[in-house]
């Protein structure tokens, strides 16, 4: 498995993935993906011969604050690691950010938790209409 950064070229594969990961009530299009990569400062994708297999993407200012919005991996390959691949890859070594999620799908808490994150009672969201 390899994990890099997110290329024009993975766009209909990580939308497809998307799409079967039950994610198109959020990412109706390949466009709307496309946009959300381009507003997002970090995006990757997780391989396997030549297949995408996991897909990530962040909003950071690189410096103090992140957020980590999409962390997808389809079914047939979890619990291998590509998840925490993704996240590594995505939030980095960076010591001084803060990196906030949200964790409602099932099993996504212990999964987070796993990899150092911790419930907060700091965070509030004014949640979409």
């Amino acid at each position: 498995m390899q994990v890099r950064d997110f290329a024009a070229s993975d766009l209909d594969a990580a939308y497809q993935l998307l799409v079967s990961s039950g994610w198109s009530h959020r990412v109706p299009s390949a466009q709307y993906l496309q946009r959300l990569v381009a507003a997002s400062q970090r995006t990757a994708v997780a391989s396997l011969d030549g297949q995408v297999i996991g897909f990530a993407r962040a909003i950071t200012d690189g410096i103090s604050n992140g957020y980590l919005s999409m962390i997808v991996v389809a079914d047939a390959h979890r619990r291998r690691g590509a998840g925490k691949a993704l996240v590594n890859h995505i939030v980095g070594t960076e010591p001084g950010i803060t990196w906030v999620l949200r964790a409602g799908r099932s099993g996504a808490s212990e999964f987070f938790a796993k990899l150092g994150f911790v419930a907060s009672s700091d965070a509030m969201e004014r949640q979409r209409r």
